[in-house]
């Protein structure tokens, strides 16, 4: 009776293995046609922070894409606003948050958030693939979201975009890891190997971009360097480099635009 029970496991390890490869098979199989750009703002910002992206992007394009808008309250209640426009397979996607507080324990809460609002987004409108940007602390949110939230069994993602994300917060020196940086660093493993990602930051004096120091944003090669397809880190400077006016900096609208809304090769990575 033993000897049955334990050959009947040894069979079962390789067909749950099989399962597995088969669910992500077939997932990857039937690729939903709407393929959302998913933007999450950094703290104190609104539903509103990319408005002028959108806009910009829209007056760039033959077809103009949705911009769609929820906000997640402290209650855990979502307010969706926005309209999905017809053929639209690229719509953007806002998610914001009520409690947009700064700080450690704050991210962690608005990354559970957007769990919330995916969730309920991919229930609406039935997507089951998108790409991400985060601005500020909004990169934070999803590298979070990806590490302990992300089900790979039932979404894809193929790109991220940071900008401006303070990965090890406001400390600059690198053998000094924030308690945010450790964790990021730990959950690792969990981020899709087939990721591509940009981290973008703006200087507008080779080490800040007048909030959030160059070697915080550098930090984030220790969480997807060798562990995603394709690291990439840009920076950007001249205009509209300061911290706040990123989304609206042309030069990130036009990454965007090549390296997100397009499908084409990764650029090479740069120091």
């Amino acid at each position: 009776m033993i000897g049955l029970i334990l050959i009947t496991m040894i069979l079962a390890l390789p067909a749950a293995g099989w399962m597995k490869k088969e669910v992500k098979s077939d997932r990857a199989a039937h690729r939903s046609a709407l393929d959302p750009i998913i933007m999450v703002p950094g703290s104190s910002a609104t539903q509103n922070r990319f408005d002028s992206l959108v806009k910009i992007i829209n007056h760039d394009s033959v077809h103009s894409h949705s911009l769609i808008k929820v906000t997640v309250e402290r209650n855990n209640k979502l307010r969706i606003s926005g309209k999905l426009l017809s053929h639209d397979h690229r719509p953007f996607m806002v998610i914001a948050f009520a409690d947009n507080a700064d700080g450690y324990q704050p991210v962690q809460r608005q990354a559970a958030w957007m769990n919330l609002a995916v969730n309920q987004l991919e229930k609406i409108y039935g997507f089951n693939r998108f790409s991400g940007i985060g601005h500020s602390n909004g990169g934070l949110i999803w590298t979070l979201y990806l590490e302990k939230y992300f089900d790979q069994n039932r979404f894809s993602i193929d790109r991220l975009m940071t900008i401006g994300t303070p990965y090890n917060f406001k400390e600059r020196n690198l053998n000094k890891k924030t308690n945010i940086l450790k964790e990021l660093i730990n959950g690792r493993k969990k981020i899709p190997k087939h990721l591509i990602v940009y981290s973008i930051n703006g200087s507008i004096n080779y080490s800040t971009d007048g909030l959030v120091a160059a070697e915080s944003v550098a930090a984030g090669k220790y969480v997807f360097q060798g562990q995603v397809a394709h690291y990439t880190r840009i920076t950007v400077t001249g205009d509209n480099t300061e911290h706040s006016d990123l989304p609206q900096n042309r030069q990130i609208i036009k990454l965007i635009e090549q390296n997100v809304l397009r499908t084409q090769k990764p650029q090479l990575e740069r120091k």
